[in-house]
């Protein structure tokens, strides 16, 4: 809880503690402690002196933000039509093989969070994969399983 409320105070000082800021708050919060715990959120509503309800609304209106614990590593595939057309269900059958999960899941060691999303907006590289935040396009289940055993590494 200590680690919790210092990571609030020194994000939310960035930000003079400006109520407006709460979304770029919760944002660099969970950046770097991978997902918003009730303490979190509990930690954020004090240091901002918001309604811990205002708070919750927030976090759970935009999906962004995670209330559940996330991995090290977030793998997410695009599911949208291009990305679809173009393979992106074998190669979303595959990463879930290969690391023993689901889409939605996270590891038991919480080393990987897997997502699919609907679309990331980038078609023309379709089919893609976004790895720890870097977007990989043209990707095939060959390459995204390898990107995955770099990740492991």
């Amino acid at each position: 809880m200590a680690e919790t409320t210092a990571t609030v105070r020194r994000v939310s000082a960035k930000y003079e503690g400006r109520k407006r800021a709460l979304i770029p708050i919760l944002q660099e919060v969970q950046d770097e402690l991978r997902w918003l715990a009730p303490e979190t959120l509990e930690a954020v509503a004090a240091e901002l002196d918001l309604p811990l309800a205002h708070v919750y609304s927030v976090a759970t209106f935009y999906k962004s933000f995670s209330l559940e614990p996330r991995g090290r590593h977030i793998c997410t595939i695009c599911m949208g039509t291009a990305c679809h057309v173009r393979g992106s269900a074998a190669i979303l059958e595959r990463v879930e093989r290969n690391l023993g999960l689901h889409a939605g899941q996270t590891s038991e060691d919480g080393e990987f969070t897997l997502e699919r999303v609907n679309c990331l907006g980038a078609c023309a590289q379709a089919p893609l994969v976004v790895l720890e935040g870097r977007y990989y396009g043209r990707m095939n289940e060959t390459k995204a399983e390898a990107l995955l055993n770099k990740a492991k590494e």
